[in-house]
């Protein structure tokens, strides 16, 4: 490795007390909103905690950088939930991280702090630069800094030695820009966030349904019957999604949560403005918690489907005309055992044909998932089962009906729209191509995985990161750092900090943006950016706070400067950054669907993009059908000496971002290295709760260690076991990722458990 000496790539050991507390029976509620003002009152001060959680998802304020939840059409006075509230005081904090903070600490000392301490710290208000050999960032100019870009370019000679990422906070301003600069520059090394977390349902819902998106709308869920949520903490990871599921129960819905940990957001829900209206009471969620073990999630669909078939639960006519393969599925289906579903799922017959009966009796439901079941060996074919069991009995296209992944990033999926993304079809290049007056690349560029390994092999020059928490937010941390080394430029735009500002290339930039928080003035005036929820709707986000810095920039701005400074291609960059209504514009004739683009995202809660198999029932496919794709199970056997581990989020935590040291709902606080562990796992090895073990991981390249990890009895299956990401990263195998999508398995990794230097 060639990265600066005494530098770790990993977070360092939590030597903080772990409190064991009973986990909660309800979520939000008085604690939820006391929490959200102690984080919003201890890091922005009174003023702008009311100013900004009064404008948060309103339809004149700035959108939520949370989750990509949908807004309700009628917003209340106070629209968000408790990590939103967080995630909003996190950016809004007034505590700054300027030159004299990087002349106080070296990279080395700063890599021996948590990544907690690390983004306490306060907002970034100054372009720095880390030069060879230096330990101390330096400030720079922002000339200085896009002419520092500029040369490595030049100088590289080749566009594919660039590589791009983008993280889903960015706007679809920004993104749009920053791929047309990319394809201008002639790659399509535009990696994202959607790599490592629903690359899996783009691929599978492509496949199958000819659009790689959720096919619902908010409405749908007040007319379910039935409401399948697989593999994913809505209560932690999408909060005001509850609100949807409370009220979809209050109109009748029955609500299945596969899952192998009980989460408390799915138990009872208390909303905390309900308490405004002197309603004390908290309302029951999940009608059934199905504790499928890690991997199970296929067989248990297959279970369900085969309740489907001997129920005759089957929509005919709409498998007969608008679908094809549906004898495969039959077929693979009918030679599936009980023995082997209740083997691989941990569940019995019973549990799974009293779900498959409620899905039988459903008119319509609805299918929610996230990364339990995306990061897997086989989160592609999964998803399409899940697609099946949906396909069976018509539920898509149709009121209270359809398939919804469920976006982490606010807006990763308007990113991915937008054109970010390293193998696009040829009907978007040409569009773009005829509309910007270029010649986009057609060689399929890079993912996440697989930029790794080109900057492992030495075949980078520039990394620039559009925002994200990469070395964190990415699997096998060391051998990621190694290729981070391996770079001569890395640049960061950022708004804290962050383990991907220590874990650099040969010179590293920092390049500190605006938030979706603060105010954005250019020279036409006061802008507005917009972004895409999790079920296709662009509405607009305008912040309204002072920023942090005088010397913060807005992200077209930065992708602009960044193309001016890098291109000599006859576009006028920066008069676009100085009125984004000219992006729109451009946007509107580049992108289908985007058609009178500035006139449309004005109304009040923006538009729905077109979705034809949710629209007209039709399907954007070879032969214009659904298509049935079902697969073999996948093995999920593992030796009775090794365990199967998954990476969670604790409750206070938003992807890579960490707020606090608790986990509420799940009663752990003040220590993050940590492992949930069935009971009687821990009574047969003689292990108690906080007891010390090292984790080493398996497979076929060899293993990977980590060390001093305290075990917490928890309800969770026999041979299963879950810790806290990214801490656990650094145990997941690069190589190790689902077929087609190559998304990394942070949910099934193959481990063992060791007394400390065993």
């Amino acid at each position: 490795m060639s990265g600066r000496e005494g530098v770790s790539p990993t977070t360092p050991r939590d030597t903080n007390t772990l409190k064991i507390k009973t986990t909660k029976s309800v979520a939000a509620g008085i604690p939820a909103a006391t929490s959200s003002m102690v984080h919003g009152l201890k890091k922005m001060g009174i003023s702008k905690t009311v100013k900004t959680l009064v404008t948060v998802n309103q339809p004149d304020g700035f959108d939520c950088p949370g989750c990509a939840w949908p807004d309700p059409e009628h917003s209340t006075a106070f629209e968000f939930c408790e990590n939103g509230a967080k995630a909003v005081a996190d950016e809004a904090m007034k505590a700054k991280v300027n030159p004299n903070f990087f002349e106080k600490y070296t990279v080395q000392e700063l890599s021996q702090k948590s990544d907690f301490w690390l983004n306490s710290q306060g907002r970034i208000s100054t372009p720095m630069v880390l030069k060879p050999g230096s330990n101390n960032y330096e400030e720079i100019s922002w000339n200085d800094a896009f002419n520092l870009i500029s040369k490595t370019v030049s100088d590289s000679g080749d566009p594919n030695r660039s590589v791009f990422y983008t993280s889903g906070r960015t706007s679809n301003e920004a993104a749009f820009l920053y791929q047309l600069f990319a394809r201008t520059l002639g790659t399509n090394n535009m990696p994202d966030c959607s790599n490592m977390c629903h690359e899996s349902s783009g691929r599978g819902l492509g496949e199958a349904i000819g659009i790689g998106k959720g096919t619902v709308t908010l409405d749908d869920f007040n007319h379910a019957d039935a409401i399948l949520v697989i593999g994913q903490n809505p209560g932690t990871n999408h909060p005001r999604m509850l609100t949807a599921l409370r009220d979809a129960k209050r109109n009748g819905a029955k609500i299945i949560h596969v899952n192998p940990l009980p989460e408390t957001g799915l138990v009872r829900f208390k909303h905390p403005q309900d308490y405004m209206k002197l309603s004390f009471g908290s309302e029951d969620l999940a009608d059934m918690h199905m504790q499928v073990k890690i991997g199970g999630d296929a067989a248990l669909v297959h279970g369900l489907m085969k309740v489907q078939l001997e129920l005759d639960a089957l929509d005919h006519q709409f498998i007969k005309q608008s679908t094809s393969g549906f004898e495969n599925v039959v077929d693979n289906v009918n030679s599936t055992t009980w023995e082997q579903i209740e083997k691989d799922t941990g569940l019995n017959r019973l549990q799974i044909e009293t779900a498959g009966r409620i899905l039988a009796k459903s008119n319509a439901s609805i299918a929610c998932w996230a990364m339990g079941l995306t990061q897997h060996r086989n989160g592609v074919a999964v998803i399409q089962e899940v697609t099946n069991l949906m396909l069976m009995g018509g539920h898509i296209g149709k009121l209270g009906a359809g398939l919804c992944p469920v976006r982490g990033h606010s807006n990763v999926q308007g990113d991915r729209t937008v054109g970010i993304w390293e193998r696009p079809s040829e009907a978007f290049l040409q569009r773009m191509d005829e509309a910007c007056g270029i010649t986009s690349p057609r060689e399929h560029g890079v993912d996440v995985v697989e930029a790794i390994k080109q900057m492992r092999s030495g075949g980078v020059d520039l990394f620039f990161c559009m925002g994200g928490n990469f070395i964190s937010a990415t699997p096998d941390t060391e051998v990621t750092a190694e290729g981070l080394n391996r770079v001569k430029l890395t640049v960061q735009v950022s708004t804290k900090l962050n383990w991907s500002h220590l874990v650099t290339g040969e010179t590293a930039l920092i390049l500190p943006c605006l938030g979706r928080t603060e105010l954005d003035i250019q020279p036409s005036g006061e802008q507005f950016v917009t972004v895409e929820n999790s079920m296709g709707v662009v509405h607009t986000s305008k912040g309204g706070l002072k920023p942090a810095s005088p010397d913060l920039r807005s992200e077209p701005w930065i992708v602009s400067s960044l193309a001016s400074a890098v291109l000599d291609d006859g576009r006028d960059w920066m008069a676009l950054s100085e009125n984004y209504d000219l992006i729109r514009d451009l946007m509107s004739n580049a992108l289908a669907g985007f058609d009178d683009y500035n006139e449309r995202v004005r109304t009040p809660t923006g538009f729905y993009l077109p979705n034809p198999p949710r629209d007209s029932r039709t399907f954007n496919t070879a032969d214009g059908k659904a298509h049935f794709i079902t697969h073999p199970l996948p093995n999920v056997k593992v030796d009775s000496d090794k365990f199967v581990m998954m990476t969670i989020r604790s409750h206070d935590q938003y992807n890579t971002t960490i707020y606090d040291l608790h986990d509420r709902y799940r009663g752990v606080h003040g220590n993050r290295r940590i492992i949930l562990m069935n009971a009687n796992d821990m009574i047969e090895r003689g292990w108690k709760s906080r007891h010390v073990v090292d984790i080493v991981s398996h497979f076929e390249d060899g293993e990977r260690r980590s060390d001093g990890w305290q075990l917490v009895a928890y309800d969770i299956p026999r041979g299963n076991i879950a810790t806290y990401f990214p801490e656990a990263n650094v145990l997941i195998p690069l190589d190790s990722t689902a077929e087609k999508s190559n998304t990394p398995t942070s949910k099934w990794i193959v481990c063992s458990l060791h007394e400390p230097g065993n």
